[in-house]
């Protein structure tokens, strides 16, 4: 028989024998209002009145009455409630007790407190008080009635399921309150660690203290919230700030319940408010403060509590080092495998995981997460230097893990063009290829080399592409993305800019969040439109204005990743802007030569082409983008017909393009494309 069984069985024989006491009390009451024990003496104690103390030891009666601090008299209460439950000869002594005696037929009459005051001994009015224990921590529930003192009292289901030793968590929390339970302590970096024990040495003095974990990883903040409550050996519930509801008298029943839980089964309420703006919801802080059981909050800012003590941490991201130190962790084992793997294998796989960590910076629950789903497509792998192909699925996995978040914010653009279908002049191809290479090298120049210990902001790279339309410019971030193995997002500003105020910095906030974990590409196109001339300030709005042009600055500096704006006009931007911007890269409109090369390249070896004379179609002056709408066009116009493509299907996709852009097609443009 294993522990759990003995405390169960003796448990049940506790109970049993607590309820048996109040069933023999009331029995002698009914005996003495029947007159059939007139001669007995009234004064002397039957078994119920001995101090039982010691034989409740370690039961859940015993560890509810301590809990709640319940009275000799309150615990007999709920004893009485309880019997009612369990004996049908208890439930039958109440109604005799309260009915009439010569009506065997009677309806049966639940305990009430008017009999409890009667039957049992340190009786006290306060036990029926709204604000004393049995009612205020919802132990009882008073049914409905005339007189307080003559309805019914039933107990609680879920303390009667403690009392017999089953614990779950309360129906009515459920949906709201959800349990989170480990099977393993989570992997956390050692700058983590060393915020649990600051927790854990604040609540070893005082358990009132409520913890507050802030920053922009809150799954990192939960993740410490986990490891403490592992570490203690209690549970930890979450409840999301969205699911508080509003009425006051809702929240008060909310409040009441988890109490009453945290203190039946020791838990810890994690309460997560990174998602939701407290401004809006004014009755959330002085709500949280009132709670009685050990909270931690999960903010993205610090706030201040002043009705209650508080520990305001600082949740920081794992450092490099630490990143690199839970890759190995993750992928090798927490065994000598990991100090043997770092010598023995090649330089291969430390010099991948510095250019993972710099790419993806993942707190330790999304590398776990990665290093999970990567064994699980490849439950045999081995680091050697021939593992390429292994190590760039880790990459891939990285890549995908890190869209869920973007997905819901951004477009993401499938980059699929390569060097060869970019046509632009050398300078310009160039200055692409430097940008690539400070994306590939930074962990090199910032944390090998200490570039980063001199700064603490200015790491981000930014460009501004600026051209006329159709030249290139989100066919050259296509062409990065895809060298460097990133996602690219083109940005939407009809729904990152508002008309009210803040909510512009926060729709920029959530991206360049969601960002920073997969380091993607940014695409701001026709940026002018948000990141223009700051205008001088004539009324609130011309501020609010200059003030989101200048957190986009803040942001674009401190952005890890690359980050692309485009304009067609380069004068419509903020000079101010302008100068922290890293590469400036202006697209030409392309000349005779490079529309050649642009025609060329417009055409797959599938296509069938019959007399298409590539120097007769650079004429049209036209740019790239152009270019590649008449080609489309002109296919569609050549397979309806079920012919090759010909000239005459370009010129009628050529006269289409130009109508839309309200030019004329001269002769000198076409001429010689018909005989």
């Amino acid at each position: 028989m294993n522990s759990s069984h003995d405390w169960s069985a003796l448990n049940q024989q506790t109970l049993t024998l607590a309820i048996d006491r109040v069933q023999q009390r009331l029995q002698a009451f009914v005996d003495r209002m029947n007159n059939t024990d007139a001669d007995a003496d009234e004064s002397k104690p039957i078994d119920s009145d001995v101090d039982t103390h010691h034989e409740f030891q370690n039961s859940a009666l015993q560890t509810l009455c301590i809990a709640f601090r319940l009275s000799s008299f309150e615990r007999d209460v709920l004893l009485l409630c309880a019997g009612v439950e369990l004996s049908g000869t208890i439930a039958q002594l109440c109604t005799i007790a309260q009915g009439n005696p010569s009506n065997p037929n009677q309806t049966p009459i639940g305990p009430t407190f008017s009999l409890a005051l009667a039957l049992f001994p340190d009786a006290h009015w306060s036990a029926l008080v709204p604000a004393y224990p049995l009612r205020r921590w919802r132990l009882i529930d008073v049914g409905p009635g005339d007189s307080l003192t003559q309805c019914r009292l039933r107990l609680e289901e879920r303390v009667l399921h403690y009392l017999n030793g089953v614990s779950y968590l309360d129906d009515r929390l459920c949906g709201v309150v959800f349990p989170i339970l480990p099977t393993h302590p989570p992997l956390l970096p050692q700058s983590h660690l060393a915020l649990v024990d600051r927790i854990l040495d604040r609540w070893s003095t005082d358990h009132g203290h409520l913890i507050q974990l802030y920053g922009t990883a809150p799954d990192s903040q939960q993740a410490i919230a986990t490891t403490v409550c592992y570490r203690i050996g209690i549970q930890l519930h979450r409840l999301a700030a969205c699911d508080i509801p509003s009425p006051p008298a809702d929240r008060e029943t909310l409040a009441r319940l988890w109490e009453r839980e945290a203190t039946l089964n020791p838990s810890v309420l994690l309460i997560d408010l990174t998602d939701i703006e407290l401004d809006r919801s004014p009755f959330l802080l002085p709500w949280i403060t009132t709670l009685q059981s050990r909270v931690i909050l999960l903010t993205r800012d610090p706030i201040t509590l002043r009705q209650r003590p508080t520990l305001r941490l600082e949740v920081p991201k794992p450092t490099a080092q630490e990143q690199q130190t839970l890759w190995r962790l993750g992928l090798l084992g927490e065994d000598d495998r990991a100090d043997n793997a770092a010598s023995n294998h090649s330089p291969n796989l430390t010099d991948h995981l510095e250019q993972l960590v710099s790419q993806f910076e993942l707190d330790a629950t999304a590398i776990q997460d990665n290093c999970r789903e990567f064994k699980l497509h490849h439950p045999k792998f081995d680091f050697n230097p021939t593992s390429d192909p292994i190590l760039e699925s880790l990459w891939e996995t990285c890549r995908s893990h890190s869209r869920l978040r973007l997905d819901e914010l951004a477009q993401r653009i499938p980059a699929r063009a390569h060097w060869q279908d970019l046509v632009l002049p050398d300078r310009q191809r160039e200055l692409l290829a430097e940008i690539m290479a400070q994306v590939r090298s930074r962990s090199i120049v910032y944390n090998r080399w200490g570039f980063a210990d001199r700064s603490s902001h200015g790491f981000g790279i930014s460009a501004l592409f600026s051209g006329p339309s159709g030249t290139g410019k989100t066919l050259a971030a296509e062409v990065i993305a895809h060298e460097l193995r990133l996602d690219l997002y083109r940005i939407d500003l009809s729904q990152v800019v508002s008309k009210y105020i803040g909510e512009t910095e926060k729709n920029l906030r959530r991206i360049f969040d969601a960002a920073e974990t997969g380091g993607a590409i940014l695409l701001f196109d026709e940026a002018d439109a948000l990141f223009g001339k700051r205008s001088e300030v004539k009324d609130s709005h011309d501020r609010h204005a200059n003030v989101e042009v200048s957190y986009l600055l803040q942001r674009m500096e401190a952005y890890r990743g690359l980050a692309i704006l485009t304009t067609n006009l380069q004068g419509s931007i903020d000079p101010a802007f302008l100068r922290r911007i890293r590469f400036l890269i202006p697209f030409p409109f392309p000349d005779q030569e490079q529309r050649i090369e642009i025609w060329k390249r417009m055409f797959s070896p599938k296509v069938p082409i019959d007399g298409v004379d590539f120097e007769q179609l650079a004429q049209l002056n036209v740019a790239g983008g152009n270019i590649r709408t008449i080609a489309l066009n002109a296919a569609f116009l050549a397979a309806d017909a079920r012919s090759p493509l010909q000239m005459t299907h370009l010129l009628r996709s050529a006269t289409s393009e130009y109508l839309k852009l309200d030019k004329t097609l001269t002769n000198a443009e076409v001429n010689g494309w018909i005989a």
